[in-house]
C-alpha cells in the first residue's frame, strides 16, 4: 500500500511538472511570436498571439486600452510611422503562464533606446494581459 501511494505521488508530481513545462513552452512561444512580428512591423502577425479582449496596462494597474482591435490600430500606425523600430530582448524569465521580458526599444536610430519591461500573462493559449514598465 505504501509503495503504491509513493508511486502515485511520484506519477502525480511528474505530471504536474510536465504540465508546467508545457504551459511555459506555450507562453514563451507566444511572447516570441509577437516580438518577432513587432521587429518585422507585421501588424497581422503581431496581433495573432493576443486574446480578442486583451488588456494592456501601465504597471501595476493603470489600464491603457483593451481589445485586439484597439491594439491593431495603435501598433499599425506605429509600425508604419517608425521605420527604425526595433526591440532587443535583453533578458527573459518564464514561469508558468507569465513571461517577463527586459527590453531595449529603438524608436529612432539617432536616439538612445528606451529601457522597458513587458510582462505577458497567458490564458487559454493567448496573451490576455500585458503590463509595461518604462525607464523614467
Amino acid at each position: 500500500m505504501y509503495k503504491n501511494l509513493i508511486a502515485l505521488l511520484v506519477f502525480f508530481l511528474f505530471g504536474q511538472v510536465k504540465a508546467q513545462k508545457n504551459i511555459e513552452v506555450i507562453s514563451e512561444k507566444l511572447a516570441q511570436e509577437q516580438l518577432d512580428a513587432y521587429n518585422n512591423r507585421d501588424i497581422e502577425a503581431f496581433i495573432l498571439p493576443y486574446a480578442e479582449d486583451v488588456k494592456v496596462f501601465n504597471f501595476p494597474d493603470q489600464l491603457m486600452y483593451q481589445g485586439r482591435d484597439e491594439m491593431y490600430g495603435l501598433y499599425g500606425r506605429m509600425f508604419s510611422r517608425t521605420p527604425d523600430l526595433h526591440c532587443r530582448l535583453v533578458n527573459r524569465i518564464v514561469m508558468g503562464n507569465t513571461v517577463i521580458d527586459q527590453e531595449e526599444v529603438t524608436i529612432n536610430k539617432s536616439e538612445p533606446p528606451v529601457k522597458a519591461i513587458a510582462i505577458y500573462k497567458i490564458k487559454n493559449g493567448k496573451i490576455a494581459e500585458v503590463y509595461f514598465m518604462r525607464e523614467e
